[in-house]
């Protein structure tokens, strides 16, 4: 079999544990960063691209780990050069950015995996399973929260314009679980506190957002970018009309569980049974079989579609009526 050839586009922070995924998998990693990728080739041994003709030339995969604004640009180069593409959330900075990638992976016959790794936590997966098997009955109730230190000061997270904000960047992840776990959404509401002003997102700074499902289920979900020594938390409540599960990660020290690093964006992980090796392993695998992934494109573009809903209710002071037909329409 021969060995997988993976670029990587983008040299920040999360580039770590995507190259540890990929290394447990035994792939060739290569990177290209427009601003260099040094540290990297120093820490993970990877091959550094002068260029990303150089990189596209030396690849099978590309996974784009870049900002937000620069996921179409990207991802449309590697569509046409012919290569599978994984990308991280969100899939681009508006909706019809999102269908135009989908639409052209589809064209060209080329695979497209949206990167929602909370799909491949266990404490996500076990809720999605309560749910298949019945356990809980229909979801009634779901209640999402994620909190952690805030992005650097003056990074583009703070800069709507630019594709950041709380919601479009870490409340993604729970936008797409409320979409996993319960089905299309008729009705988005959000609130941010401190408001933005002139396009620039307060530090810290806390969101949340209301979803009303086509089921009749409501998902109520929090977000939180809090001060410099605030650890990674997140929680999930699935309520049903015959039972309920609920998860805090992590679970405090009296409960017996682990805490997460002081001022740290990520829980702490071991690249063997990293969530984002288990989601790296489950796109290498559909893609040499043609099996589905259970983050599709389709996906990818209706988290999107979701955030811009709720900058929408937020811009509005109210609730926006959401059509799931109405995205499904902008992909081919």
């Amino acid at each position: 079999m021969e060995q997988l050839r993976v670029g990587l586009i983008g040299a920040g922070g999360i580039a770590g544990v995507h190259i540890a995924g990929w290394q447990q998998l035994g792939a060739h990693v290569s990177v290209y960063s427009r601003s260099g990728a040094a540290h990297l080739v120093q820490e993970f041994g990877v091959a550094e691209a002068e260029s990303l003709d150089a990189l596209l030339a030396d690849c099978d995969l590309v996974s784009i780990l870049t900002p937000t604004t620069t996921h179409h640009e990207y991802a449309m180069a590697a569509i046409a050069a012919g290569k599978d593409v994984m990308c991280e959330k969100p899939l681009a900075e508006t909706t019809a950015r999102a269908a135009e990638i989908a639409n052209a992976a589809k064209s060209a016959g080329v695979r497209l995996f949206p990167a929602h790794v909370v799909r491949f936590f266990p404490e996500y997966v076990a809720a999605k399973a309560q749910l298949e098997q019945g356990l809980l009955g229909s979801p009634q109730v779901l209640r999402l929260s994620r909190a952690s230190a805030a992005p650097a000061a003056g990074s583009w997270f703070f800069d709507e314009e630019a594709a950041g904000g709380i919601i479009r960047d870490q409340m993604i992840h729970d936008l797409d679980q409320a979409l996993w776990l319960a089905g299309d959404v008729i009705q988005v509401e959000a609130l941010q506190a401190p408001s933005t002003v002139d396009g620039v997102v307060p530090r810290p700074v806390t969101a949340k957002v209301f979803l009303t499902h086509e089921s009749g289920a409501v998902s109520f979900l929090r977000g939180e970018w809090g001060p410099d020594n605030m650890p990674f938390h997140t929680s999930i409540a699935v309520e049903g009309d015959a039972g309920m599960w609920r998860f805090p990660l992590p679970l405090a020290a009296d409960l017996g569980g682990a805490t997460a690093p002081v001022g740290g964006q990520l829980p702490q992980q071991s690249p063997a049974n990293s969530p984002y090796t288990l989601q790296i392993g489950e796109f290498a695998q559909a893609r040499s079989t043609g099996a589905p992934s259970r983050v599709s494109p389709y996906d990818g573009v209706m988290a999107v579609a979701l955030a811009e809903a709720a900058y929408a209710s937020i811009a509005s002071g109210g609730p926006v009526e959401f059509s799931a037909a109405s995205v499904a329409k902008l992909l081919d």
